[in-house]
């Protein structure tokens, strides 16, 4: 591995040494996950802080399972906070048990089989309206163009906030989870026009209630007591963080995947029923989120000797390639019948817009192969991967 100018000394060992910000890594993790399997399967780093890395199925399970050592209350795979920066506000992703329970429990109703069907029109018409936008040219940057511009869009719609704010939401959330793993300043201040904007929005429903998602939230309760403030602000911080990167980067690594694939890509379009089960085989084998949790005191979990305060990052990526749970994990097979993945994670923190999530990919790619049924990479050495705490194509030029 190579040194990649942040002043981090390449890799020599990654069962004592990760790094899951260098490049190599980010472009394709598959053949670290592999060794580690058969040498260390929970790797350790001293690199930017102390972490635990484990890649077997079973392992994350059971790491996901003991909420009580295991804390989410920062869910940050690299999370270097800045001395003055306010704990992470993201309920229910950042709150413990009991308090989790009643955070989840308000925003479920917003992500059933029903709230998301009803938002299918809206999803299937914004696809169409994009793909018309550029479907003439022959090529496009499809994580850019297309990808990106589809979940913040659907979560602005859900929320009731302004569409057009799209690309404010989307640099907002890159700068967060992504370009802030190496600049916490940055990352401070994505947050902060995060909260400032959803301040404003929150003040806005409590003077005048509309019939979007806020002004529901401000009429609920949690264990009979009214929702503050900071509750609800943070609430919407996550439906806005979490729903946008992690769906868009699904997104494009299945328009990656079926750029690369010709016969995937051509059964889909003769099988267009079996677009739903392609789906959890794309987020399976592509799962695009990986999170942390914090250890509460020291103790042996596993035969490895973890401190208080040390990150565990929750390999969801590496579960679903786990040979032990997925014959042929490095195949992608889009008639894959028995799929346990656990791209949405697993445990009480499973991620509550998976049916959404599901829903926008399935009608991407629907919308996507309608149109262009036919296309290739334009130059396969150019597309650029992002990595550390959601994985997916970040430029992705395709001919067609």
């Amino acid at each position: 591995m190579t040194d990649f100018g942040s002043g981090i000394s390449p890799v020599q060992d990654w069962a004592t040494d990760y790094d899951i910000l260098d490049p190599e890594y980010i472009k394709d993790p598959v053949p670290v996950w592999t060794s580690l399997r058969e040498q260390c399967p929970i790797a350790r780093t001293e690199r930017r802080q102390a972490s635990w890395l484990p890649v077997d199925y079973d392992d994350v399970r059971d790491f996901a399972a003991d909420t009580d050592l295991f804390s989410s209350a920062d869910p940050i795979v690299i999370s270097n906070p800045s001395p003055d920066a306010p704990p992470p506000n993201a309920p229910p992703i950042t709150s413990d048990p009991p308090e989790h329970f009643g955070a989840r429990r308000l925003i479920l109703p917003a992500f059933s089989p029903k709230a998301t069907a009803a938002h299918e029109p809206y999803t299937r018409d914004l696809c169409r309206r994009l793909l018309d936008g550029f479907r003439g040219h022959g090529r496009v940057d499809a994580a850019a163009d297309y990808a990106q511009q589809i979940p913040p869009r659907v979560i602005a719609h859900l929320l009731g906030v302004n569409e057009e704010r799209s690309a404010d939401f989307t640099h907002w959330v890159r700068c967060a989870l992504e370009l802030g793993m190496s600049d916490p300043p940055l990352r401070d201040w994505a947050r902060e026009q995060i909260f400032g904007f959803f301040s404003e929005e929150v003040a806005a429903r409590r003077a005048q209630p509309g019939s979007d998602f806020i002004s529901e939230m401000i009429t609920a309760e949690i264990d009979g007591a009214p929702i503050t403030d900071h509750q609800l602000v943070g609430t919407c911080n996550l439906l806005l963080v979490a729903g946008i990167d992690t769906t868009w980067s699904s997104i494009g690594s299945a328009i990656w995947h079926l750029a690369t694939h010709s016969h995937d890509r051509r059964r889909l379009v003769e099988e267009p029923d079996l677009i739903s089960v392609a789906v959890e085989e794309l987020l399976r084998a592509y799962s695009p989120v990986t999170m942390a949790r914090l250890v509460t005191r020291d103790e042996d979990f596993k035969g490895c000797p973890m401190k208080a305060g040390d990150t565990i990052i929750m390999n969801f990526p590496a579960a679903n390639r786990d040979p032990k749970v997925f014959p042929e994990p490095d195949q992608v097979i889009i008639d894959r019948a028995e799929n346990r993945h656990v791209a949405f994670g697993v445990g009480i923190h499973r991620c509550a817009g998976s049916n959404l999530a599901r829903m926008e990919m399935k009608v991407a790619i629907e919308e996507w192969l309608k149109a262009i049924p036919e296309f290739a990479l334009d130059e396969p050495e150019e597309v650029i991967w992002a990595g550390g705490q959601v994985r997916g194509p970040r430029q992705l030029k395709v001919t067609f």
